[in-house]
């Protein structure tokens, strides 16, 4: 079987156009790692960029890599019309027998309905939902993601759903919809938390810094907790424009047991996991976010809102806890009891490992993807 993946490479958002290598979204890099192993699948990566960039021919034995260069007047500006053009001319060279549009943001799920062939697409973020919660401005990015989301899913033969919260936000414009996770990628299987005893416990919180992150919330939650019991609270991730974000830093430099560190990359992440005693994320809009994932797979303790797709992702009391977004004195009563029972938090991360391993390996997920493009193609079409 012949599959064309669609996706972003992160060399044109970061503007990273000396890097000779690709390189993607976590989770689509953690499905193509998942492809990799499967030798009865033959995968072509195809992703636009706006300046030519050195590229290789192939990123594993059975995954292919095309990378198209396409003029600044062919992105948003035009609705992605340059960028679709391109993708199509590129899979009619390749003929496969189906095409998988990796997120709706971009140019990926209007190329994909666009191809001319059998297509699938996936939702990493539910657009119109961001668009609402953050009071989206007319015109603005969420805004018109939002839109674009609408548009392309009652055009698509099917949408990959990573969690019920997507599922039940599609189902009445897609024509079908399959339940399958993220992946998560496999090395983080390989980190074992391993947090310092003799030094004041390390909480993360990972993702950008924004009003529907809730990050200033959580920090003012934790006050009393601060004042009872010395801990360190870390944040990770890019801090967006505005007075959101002025407002985070400034909490943030009014109490020495918070640090905001900003952007890392995958392996520093790993680094911080291994010596975290705890994950939160206290966010108010999320689908399937991946840091959970990945702390589950460390052997982290997890703590996240019960909101979108995230219930999907933890049982309570067995493989996480929950706080309440609405009610930020939840989290503090969960980072509590963290911290207090050591060995409960133990048993949380373990029992999560094993679980992350047998839902979201990447080979677990790849299968099931697999089943899906064999389902849409038919019998006819279900062998390579």
């Amino acid at each position: 079987m012949r599959i064309v993946v669609l996706t972003t490479d992160n060399r044109e958002p970061h503007k990273d156009y000396a890097n000779p290598q690709p390189h993607f979204g976590t989770a689509p890099a953690a499905l193509l790692e998942g492809l990799a192993l499967l030798p009865e699948i033959e995968v072509h990566v195809v992703s636009c960029i706006r300046q030519p960039v050195v590229s290789p021919g192939k990123i594993a034995p059975n995954i292919f890599f095309h990378s198209l260069v396409v003029p600044q007047i062919g992105w948003m500006k035009t609705l992605f019309q340059g960028c679709v053009r391109a993708a199509r001319k590129k899979i009619h060279e390749i003929q496969p027998d189906l095409v998988h549009g990796q997120g709706t943001e971009t140019d990926c799920s209007l190329s994909a309905i666009y191809s001319g062939f059998p297509n699938v697409l996936t939702l990493h973020g539910n657009m119109r939902a961001v668009a609402e919660i953050s009071r989206a401005r007319p015109f603005s990015y969420n805004w018109l993601a939002a839109r674009l989301e609408g548009f392309v899913l009652p055009r698509t033969n099917g949408v990959v759903c990573i969690t019920n919260y997507t599922r039940n936000a599609v189902k009445a414009l897609a024509c079908q919809t399959w339940l399958v996770p993220n992946a998560v990628d496999a090395s983080f299987f390989d980190v074992s938390a391993a947090p310092d005893l003799t030094a004041p416990p390390v909480g993360l919180c990972v993702g950008t810094i924004c009003g529907y992150k809730n990050q200033n919330a959580f920090i003012r939650a934790l006050d009393p907790l601060a004042q009872a019991k010395p801990f360190k609270l870390i944040f990770l991730g890019q801090t967006e424009a505005g007075d959101y974000g002025r407002e985070f830093l400034q909490l943030v430099r009014e109490r020495p047991w918070c640090e905001h560190v900003g952007f890392v990359n995958r392996d520093q992440l790993k680094a911080r996991l291994k010596a975290a005693s705890f994950l939160a994320l206290p966010t108010r809009e999320d689908n399937c976010p991946m840091v959970v994932l990945e702390a589950m797979a460390a052997g982290v303790p997890v703590l996240a809102s019960k909101i979108g797709g995230v219930p999907d992702l933890i049982v309570p009391e067995q493989t996480g806890l929950f706080g309440d977004p609405d009610r930020p004195e939840s989290f503090c009563e969960g980072v509590t009891k963290l911290l207090a029972d050591q060995k409960f938090a133990q048993q949380l991360a373990i029992t999560a490992k094993a679980e992350a391993r047998r839902r979201f390996h990447p080979q677990v997920v790849a299968r099931q993807h697999l089943e899906i493009y064999r389902q849409v193609l038919g019998p006819a079409k279900n062998v390579f």
